[in-house]
């Protein structure tokens, strides 16, 4: 057996084992797990695997492909939390394998398992492979669309010291093809991030032509074959009202804060330093000086991933939505970037700056701290209400929630973990040392979910999901008020309406219904509804008031 092959399986094994299990253990979280499984499962009910839908009604905020990859699943396993996060389990495990190839081919067995272990290792992408959102698919198609582009690039200008079998008319199909994936999974964003690198590159090399315009436009003709399969499709089918919708929604979500969701400047540095640990630590050190590697497509891939981290990170700084994973493409170049690192470290050919096990004792005692210290606050919830101003939020901690004092468990083994690791590296037993805080931050994240995903989820939603869960079924209608949410149509399991008022909510809450109305209402915005004649409180739950509006 090759070690390509070999190791190829070693990671598809530990991806499995990391990425798989308890997929199905909690809840779908708002909004958007719930969302693109409500989006997947309406697909199976419709059987409409063109256009999206959500409450049965035109949602033109995302293209389709990764929910065909969700219905796939659920048509598989059934309609559940297990299926909606398969793909992105499945997706984390070729991820591994991917990088693993790459870093082989790119540099020699041994980088290759540098680079796949950093991504094991890492916090961020981990979870994100555990979850039901987009972005990892999404991610992976942009990372090798770029990746086969440059390949194009070195078999066109003769790199040598790496092999290209193949035409590179070839490598700019693949590269042009994975991008069209890229804009079927999430949109025209996979393109501007691949072209805004392209750009940065053509500056470095002081306005050189390095691809020629036919060879560009062919690029762009490949992935616009993709995507045109979907809007040609879509368009010829219902007409170009959807596309022209989707198309504006892909400007507005650049120009306008999407839902609230703002922040400051710094917002995704912040993410990407504290939320991939420890990889991001080693990553920095790859901005300044190192010792040069022997081969030009060595020094000139560093320098792709250096554009593509700087583009992505500034490109969603400028972006005024603020959300955790719009700068989660950065985690490709990131982990690259400390392998780099890591790799020299482990060879000798650089020494652990002090500055370095600084970060590393600093950011992962965050965790630590956190991972400790939120135990005992949950033993102690009933001392904390006098200290919180918000209604809904001092009501959550009413929750049925069970702290053992155990859960500090995780965050004692990171800190035993950075103890050893920063021994290790101190005496330069830099394997050691690297194998057990990759590994061991997978094994520590794992815990932590084990620990704490339900515990939190008790806090924030459960009993409204619970609450929905208990009227699936029933011929009545489920809504929310004065929130966002997108559980009361996955978790009733809600079917398409016979009346078409039923999808109005001003109708739901003041027109001449047809059978009963459940309405769920954070405790602040209850007394809205409370005092009607029309409704009453059937419940009320940390933090939730269901109301019911009788017919």
């Amino acid at each position: 057996m090759s070690d390509s092959l070999r190791y190829s399986l070693l990671f598809a094994f530990l991806g499995a084992f990391l990425y798989i299990p308890f997929l199905g253990g909690v809840h779908l979280f708002d909004w958007d797990e719930i969302n693109f499984a409500e989006i997947s499962r309406e697909m199976m009910i419709k059987r409409d695997y063109l256009r999206i839908y959500v409450n049965f009604q035109p949602f033109w905020e995302k293209p389709p492909f990764f929910f065909w990859l969700q219905a796939l699943a659920m048509e598989s396993f059934g309609v559940g939390e297990f299926a909606a996060r398969l793909p992105n389990a499945l997706c984390g495990i070729l991820t591994l394998v991917v990088v693993f190839n790459i870093g082989q081919k790119l540099y020699d067995t041994r980088f290759g398992i540098v680079w796949a272990t950093v991504y094991l290792g890492t916090v961020l992408p981990l979870l994100y492979f555990k979850s039901g959102i987009i972005d990892p698919v999404f991610n992976l198609f942009i990372f090798l669309g770029l990746y086969f582009f440059i390949l194009s690039y070195w078999k066109k200008d003769g790199f040598q010291g790496i092999e290209l079998r193949r035409n590179r008319w070839w490598y700019l199909f693949l590269g042009g093809f994975f991008i069209g994936m890229g804009i079927l999974t999430k949109g025209q964003v996979a393109y501007l991030i691949a072209v805004l690198t392209m750009g940065v590159y053509w500056i470095w090399q002081r306005f050189r032509f390095y691809v020629q315009l036919h060879e560009f436009l062919f690029f762009t003709v490949a992935a616009s074959l993709v995507t045109f399969g979907w809007y040609g499709l879509e368009t010829r089918a219902h007409g170009p009202w959807f596309i022209t919708e989707f198309n504006k929604y892909q400007y507005r979500l650049f120009s306008t804060p999407d839902a609230g969701h703002s922040g400051f400047p710094g917002y995704h540095f912040a993410v990407l330093l504290v939320g991939c640990f420890p990889a991001s630590v080693f990553a920095l050190r790859a901005f300044f000086r190192l010792p040069g590697e022997q081969l030009d497509h060595q020094q000139d891939f560093r320098r792709w991933m250096k554009f593509l981290f700087w583009v992505v990170l500034i490109l969603f700084s400028i972006v005024r939505s603020k959300i955790v994973h719009y700068s989660s493409m950065a985690y490709f170049p990131l982990t690259f970037l400390a392998a780099v690192v890591l790799d020299k470290i482990l060879r000798g050919e650089i020494r652990l700056a002090a500055w370095i096990k600084v970060l590393l004792a600093s950011i992962g005692g965050l965790f630590v701290l956190a991972t400790v210290a939120l135990p005992l606050l949950g033993m102690q919830a009933e001392r904390l209400k006098p200290f919180i101003t918000d209604p809904f939020a001092q009501a959550n901690l009413d929750a049925a929630v069970h702290w053992t004092g155990w859960e500090v468990l995780p965050g004692v083994f990171l800190l035993a973990l950075l103890v050893l690791t920063l021994r290790w590296f101190g005496r330069s037993q830099n394997g050691r040392a690297f194998y057990a805080l990759f590994g061991g931050t997978a094994a520590f994240v794992f815990l932590t979910l084990i620990f704490f995903i339900k515990r939190i989820e008790g806090y924030s939603q459960r009993a409204a999901i619970e609450f929905f869960e208990s009227k699936a079924g029933q011929d009545v209608y489920c809504t929310t008020h004065a929130y966002k949410s997108y559980a009361q149509y996955f978790y009733t399991r809600k079917q398409p309406q016979a009346n078409e008022n039923a999808y109005r909510q001003d109708w739901l809450l003041n027109g001449p219904i047809d059978k009963d109305v459940y309405i769920v209402v954070k405790n602040h915005r209850a007394d809205e509804l409370r005092g009607r004649a029309d409704i009453e409180v059937v419940e009320e739950k940390n933090g939730f008031v269901f109301l019911r509006r009788k017919h």
